[in-house]
């Protein structure tokens, strides 16, 4: 099917209406009018980004609400949660609708101010949701290497590092504002909308805004998963057998002095309380005491099952909690994983493209639909980020429940 062209004359206000050949026989003309592509495209372009965009806005409100309504969230950490959860509604309102009209069109229309506008509003949105990730990567190690950062970890130092991420992000976004960009980056005779193809900001922008904070996240999860692994595996896996004999030992004379566990362990009474079994303990221990001196062999012969018994079940109990710490060790590195995984595969791609781009020939230039691909690739993070950084959560998820069925609307 050959592509059909749709063009839109505009008048001098930029919007559509009567042109001017009609009034006065002289056509005016903005400098670029609508040229979208087929009717197809447009249809199936605005709904599939449109639903992205009602998608990525549903659950950014939605950890918004969460953090806000449900009292068991209501602790610092979850402050920058909040923060990466306002910088992606940002994404999704300020920059994506404007997106789409780039992608339903073959030129820029708009003003060029917009433009500049579009352009400075995707750099901060998207840079300050990065960052955030990093520095919920920091806290998050800070944590699980510091007990004293837990203790000092108060609303003010993590508003100071809310405040230090939006400062780097704006610091990353408003210099093409003041110059620092090509002369010839205009979209009034381009016909083109993007960022500053400068080489140094190219440079500047890439590494400040993406490769170095991907680094410092990998770095920085590594070194959690390191920590994790060894707190988790931390005299669980004796390596001596000297010393596990030791530990089971010592848990089964642990096991026989403790009354509650001497219970679920030794006790055969059916439907009878523990006091009760107690006080049958006691009993038999005051007649054992006025036993004969023949018949200490067969009590210490007993005490000696007793004691073997409650070795073994030590020791099945043991490899149980062996078991449970390698499903947690299993499950922290999966997070990790997801976590880490997902930013680089939503964002690598579209700054591989930033960074190669404006070095490349005019006629090698990445094509316009590899580099739309590639954006909204991007953008896919600010989707998943409230899915990611919530779902293992059974806070978020409690919350996100009450907000379905309308539970806090009936409490107030």
């Amino acid at each position: 099917m050959t592509e059909s062209l749709v063009t839109m004359e505009f008048n001098q206000t930029g919007l559509p209406g009567p042109t001017t050949e009609a009034v006065n026989n002289v056509t005016v003309f903005t400098p670029f009018s609508i040229q979208m592509h087929s009717f197809e495209h447009l249809v199936i372009t605005t709904t599939v980004l449109g639903l992205f965009i009602l998608v990525t806005i549903i659950g950014n409100v939605f950890v918004i609400a969460a953090v806000i309504l449900e009292r068991n969230l209501h602790n610092v950490a979850n402050y920058l949660i909040l923060s990466l959860a306002v910088a992606d509604l940002m994404v999704a309102v300020l920059v994506l609708p404007i997106s789409v009209v780039s992608e339903i069109s073959k030129v820029w229309f708009l003003p060029a101010e917009i433009c500049d506008m579009h352009i400075s509003f995707d750099v901060l949105c998207c840079t300050a949701s990065i960052l955030h990730l990093v520095a919920i990567a920091m806290d998050r190690y800070w944590a699980v290497t510091s007990i004293e950062y837990i203790r000092n970890r108060s609303a003010k130092r993590i508003t100071i590092m809310i405040a230090i991420v939006w400062a780097v992000a704006m610091t990353i976004s408003i210099p093409p504002l003041f110059g620092w960009k090509d002369a010839n980056n205009d979209p009034d005779k381009t016909g083109v909308c993007v960022i500053s193809q400068d080489h140094g900001y190219t440079i500047f922008s890439t590494v400040c805004a993406f490769y170095l904070p991907m680094i410092v996240m990998i770095i920085i999860y590594i070194r959690i998963y390191q920590v994790a692994r060894a707190r988790i595996r931390k005299n669980k896996f004796p390596k001596k057998k000297k010393d596990k004999k030791k530990i089971i030992q010592e848990d089964a004379t642990t096991t026989t002095i403790s009354p509650k566990t001497e219970y679920s362990v030794v006790s055969n009474c059916n439907g009878c309380s523990p006091e009760n079994s107690l006080k049958k303990k006691e009993k038999n221990s005051s007649e054992n005491e006025t036993v004969p001196n023949g018949n200490e062999n067969s009590q210490d012969d007993a005490n000696a099952a007793m004691l073997q018994t409650a070795a073994e079940k030590s020791k099945l109990a043991m490899s149980r909690k062996e078991k449970l710490e390698l499903k947690r060790e299993r499950k922290a590195a999966r997070t990790l994983a997801i976590i880490t995984g997902a930013f680089i595969m939503c964002w690598l791609p579209f700054f591989i493209v930033a960074l190669v781009n404006p070095f490349l020939p005019e006629a090698d230039k990445v094509p316009n639909v590899v580099f739309s691909i590639v954006l909204w690739l991007g953008y896919l993070n600010s989707l998943l980020n409230p899915v990611i950084y919530t779902i293992f959560s059974p806070e978020f998820r409690n919350a996100f429940r009450k907000i379905l069925f309308g539970k806090y609307s009936r409490e107030r």
